[in-house]
């Protein structure tokens, strides 16, 4: 093909045809700048089909490890949901001084003290901020999405933290003045265990009857039954957000 284009040029020339090589040359020419945009266009078209599946890859992870965050928002929501009910029953005895009816109900409120922290997965989120891809989805709505659920995830740890601190300071103080082991065994042994042992069953009762009656048991019982409805109110938040935001990547990615 080149060899024809050649024989042509020197065809034209040898007659005499100046304006008719002219006409050839820029054609010629035009050829070729049509063929480099094609091969520009291929190009950009293979560097766009790359670049969206390594932002797919991003983006699978994201919504892999969403998934993973919402089912442990599920356990966390049910067990501090629960755990407010409870506590919200027992500051009642406390403010109708009717707690020695029910020592039981005080007792159940001891897994308060349990330090729960809610641990979302942000390694996929991660990962797309410090590559170059974030940007093929700055300012969407899968962008605002994910702004708004990691800014909830860092509340959550904040509000978390707050309590757990709390609690632990209260816990310091509690195992300093009371005998734990005795706290421990009425709490966690069933009966039949703890009749076989000297000490007698009406002890447990009377120690733990005092350790209930301290006030830094009791003002765990009464934040509890007011933080964990707040914590459970933000990890409803969380848990529909990440939900959208597992749609977004769904309509993102054609899944």
């Amino acid at each position: 093909m080149i060899q024809l284009f050649r024989k042509l040029r020197r065809n034209l020339l040898s007659e005499g045809k100046t304006g008719q090589y002219l006409k050839y040359a820029l054609g010629e020419i035009a050829l070729v700048v049509i063929g480099i945009l094609i091969a520009l266009q291929i190009n950009n078209w293979n560097e766009s089909v790359k670049d969206n599946n390594a932002l797919n890859e991003y983006l699978g992870k994201i919504k892999s490890h969403t998934g993973e965050d919402l089912h442990q928002l599920d356990t966390i929501t049910k067990y501090r949901t629960q755990m407010a009910n409870v506590c919200k029953k027992a500051r009642t005895r406390i403010l109708d001084k009717t707690e020695d009816e029910d020592l039981l109900l005080l007792m159940s409120c001891g897994v308060a003290f349990a330090d729960y922290y809610f641990k979302a997965n942000t390694g996929g989120y991660d990962a797309l901020k410090n590559s170059g891809y974030y940007g093929k989805i700055n300012n969407t709505p899968l962008d605002s999405l994910l702004t708004k659920y990691h800014s909830l995830v860092e509340e959550i740890a904040e509000n978390e933290k707050s309590y757990n601190d709390y609690v632990l300071n209260q816990e310091a103080y509690l195992s300093t003045h009371f005998d734990t082991s005795l706290i421990l065994a009425s709490a966690f042994l069933p009966p039949d265990s703890l009749a076989l042992r000297a000490t007698p069953q009406s002890e447990y009762y009377e120690v733990f009857a005092a350790y209930t009656a301290t006030p830094s048991y009791r003002n765990v019982i009464g934040l509890a039954a007011f933080q964990f409805e707040t914590m459970v109110n933000q990890y409803k938040q969380l848990k529909n957000v990440g939900e959208n935001v597992v749609n977004e990547i769904d309509a993102i990615t054609n899944d």
